[in-house]
């Protein structure tokens, strides 16, 4: 073999293992994806467990806000149904963004949920009521934090599926750039609540 047939050989070792290097890295940058899904899964399942709780004991006290509570079970479902689409593909910017939606609608539903029970003072009043508002509280921190650290996952594999030369093996490998989970989604949802007195 000549001596320009040993360069083309380590040449083409070399981009062989820098291709499959690269692969391996963006294999591993989606894996913590799924991974820090799963942190949001789990605060997830805690906060759609402790909403049949919330519902009950405001139901008691509530009755002629039948509305207001069939419409926080209602998007417990359907954030359930969108939570579990996700968790089957957590860089899916699809099933990403329909969790998001489906949040939002059960995050504005809970709102006007606790909205309603500031005017029933018995209610608020209520130890059940006040230590599972406490825990949702808690739980909406968690779901905080835990989607940052998702976001954050996300942004390293787009980086890096995005960047060149890794480019190349992104696309020919078939990788394509993940959603972030963003808190809402339309310029209505976006704006600050006003607040009069």
């Amino acid at each position: 073999m000549t001596t320009t047939g040993w360069i083309l050989l380590a040449i083409a070792v070399v981009l062989v293992w820098w291709a499959i290097a690269a692969y391996n890295r963006l294999v591993e940058l989606r894996n913590r994806i799924a991974n820090a899904f799963g942190q949001i899964d789990v605060q997830l399942k805690r906060r759609y467990d402790l909403i049949p709780n919330l519902v009950e004991v405001a139901r008691g006290y509530l009755q002629h806000e039948a509305s207001t509570l069939q419409a926080v079970i209602e998007a417990r479902g359907q954030a359930q149904g969108a939570a579990a689409i996700a968790r089957a593909a957590p860089t899916n910017a699809g099933a990403v963004g329909g969790l998001a939606l489906a949040e939002g609608v059960l995050g504005a539903s809970l709102g006007r949920l606790m909205a309603v029970s500031e005017r029933y003072p018995e209610l608020k009043a209520d130890a059940t009521m006040q230590q599972l508002s406490e825990e949702l509280a808690s739980t909406e921190n968690r779901v905080g934090f835990a989607r940052q650290a998702f976001n954050d996952q996300v942004l390293d594999f787009n980086n890096a599926a995005q960047q060149f030369p890794t480019l190349i093996v992104a696309r020919l490998a078939g990788f394509t750039p993940a959603a972030m989970l963003e808190a809402t989604q339309s310029e209505e949802e976006r704006r600050a609540p006003r607040v009069q007195f």
